[in-house]
């Protein structure tokens, strides 16, 4: 991986970035051994990718024929713009990210306890706490759709949150990008861990 100090490794900050993202790509490889990319939504549950689709599609007649799939997920943070360096040069443009990409096996679930758990967590994911009720086998739309789980076999994990910067650089963007203050912005700045240091430490750094 090109750029290791933004590696992650810790199981925990990569399950939190899956639990966080609520949109994840599936790459399976079709009939012409051409790759196709399905957005889907989905939930990370027991160390396992699970998500929801037509009893009949592309997708699945492609998992049939190769169980072998990439799934990646990211959360775009914010955009550092020309305004930061007032610079006119576009190499000082940046995104700030967090991405997971994940290799593994596909199958679809056959066991009727692990589907209605796999759809209940998928349900819980998007919903948050909400009121709907239960996922139940039962249900006419229960037989109507499938359910797939991806069991990783490799995952690789990025965070670029301005690693390698001196804590007065990180605090120059972190000021930027309060006074921009556009959508995600300050959310980066709690992600680069520079929301609760003041300015007299910034100022011995």
């Amino acid at each position: 991986m090109n750029r290791k100090q933004c590696e992650i490794t810790d199981p925990e900050q990569i399950a939190k970035i899956l639990s966080k993202a609520t949109i994840g790509r599936l790459a399976t490889v079709d009939a012409g051994n051409y790759p196709y990319i399905t957005p889907v939504n989905f939930v990370y549950y027991q160390n396992n990718i699970y998500f929801h689709c037509a009893a009949k599609g592309e997708k699945l007649e492609n998992i049939k024929r190769n169980t072998k799939v990439c799934f990646q997920v990211d959360i775009p943070l914010a955009y550092l713009d020309a305004g930061f360096t007032n610079h006119t040069s576009p190499c000082n443009l940046h995104q700030f990210y967090h991405c997971v990409i994940l290799r593994g096996r596909a199958r679809v679930v056959a066991e009727e306890q692990l589907k209605t758990d796999a759809l209940n967590a998928l349900v819980e994911k998007h919903e948050r706490g909400g009121l709907l009720k239960k996922v139940q086998a039962d249900m006419a739309d229960y037989k109507a759709c499938e359910v797939v789980e991806i069991h990783p076999e490799r995952i690789s994990a990025k965070s670029d949150l301005a690693q390698g910067k001196s804590t007065r650089v990180k605090a120059q963007i972190a000021a930027y990008l309060r006074q921009r203050n556009r959508p995600g912005d300050l959310e980066t700045i709690r992600e680069m861990g520079m929301d609760g240091l003041s300015c007299d430490r910034l100022q011995q750094d």
